[in-house]
């Protein structure tokens, strides 16, 4: 992956003044940062696969995941509340559980998955396809949410992991709010690359993940939630040396 970390002096001044520059500025910056970190502003990647069809699965649009996702999600929510005949409380109960949990699923995967570095070429061509194109090509429209040749199978996993804790029905309702936090992810993950947020949550929450971008890869791997850098310790450390 080509990027490189700014030296900790550049750092120091950069956290002081970042969150506090115009959207507009913000933009130019990243280009300017662009260059020094040998990251590309395209707004393409590179190919992945030589054959089409393959590499026809490696590209979606933003909406893709909310057309396929939320119609899957009414159906869970369904199950718990028709056949599995649970109540509105215990069913709101879960599915915020599950909502709340992917906030945790999503800082893990990004951390100690995605961004796992291994030694093989055929490890290291795997980390590309699946996370490495975009630090390179962070612009990329069409790479920034997740294809569904990816997600349905990981979601699948994830499920029968999750069979082995909950009952089916249970499981209907905390699984429906644990896909709508990743569609939440999937959404939030688009507009940071491609939004212009002037104030509130949403400029905070691009910040940080435009320094995990541009600055710092090895730090700030929340994306729609910054709670677990805090926990874990892998958020920015603003104005070191002060």
């Amino acid at each position: 992956m080509a990027i490189f970390v700014f030296n900790s002096k550049a750092n120091e001044f950069f956290f002081s003044w970042f969150k506090e520059i115009d959207p507009l500025f913000l933009d130019l910056f990243i280009v300017v940062m662009a260059k020094k970190l040998y990251v590309s502003n395209s707004t393409e990647s590179s190919r992945m696969f030589k054959n089409d069809f393959l590499e026809s699965l490696t590209k979606v649009h933003w909406s893709v995941p909310l057309i396929f996702w939320i119609p899957v999600i009414v159906f869970f929510v369904w199950r718990a509340l028709g056949p599995g005949d649970l109540s509105v409380g215990t069913v709101i109960g879960y599915y915020l559980f599950g909502l709340a949990f992917w906030t945790l699923a999503e800082y893990v995967l990004h951390r100690w998955v995605f961004h796992y570095e291994p030694s093989s070429k055929w490890g290291q061509r795997i980390h590309f396809i699946f996370h490495g194109v975009h630090h390179d090509f962070p612009k990329d429209r069409l790479r920034l949410v997740m294809p569904l040749s990816a997600s349905i199978p990981m979601a699948a996993i994830i499920y029968f992991l999750f069979s082995l804790f909950f009952g089916e029905y249970i499981l209907g309702a905390f699984f429906g709010g644990f896909l709508m936090g990743y569609l939440i992810y999937d959404e939030c993950h688009y507009a940071m690359h491609h939004a212009n947020f002037k104030s509130g949550l949403f400029k905070k929450i691009k910040d940080h993940h435009m320094l995990h971008h541009y600055a710092e890869p090895d730090r700030g791997f929340g994306v729609s939630s910054m709670i677990w850098d805090v926990i874990f310790g892998s958020g920015f450390k603003r104005g070191r040396g002060k």
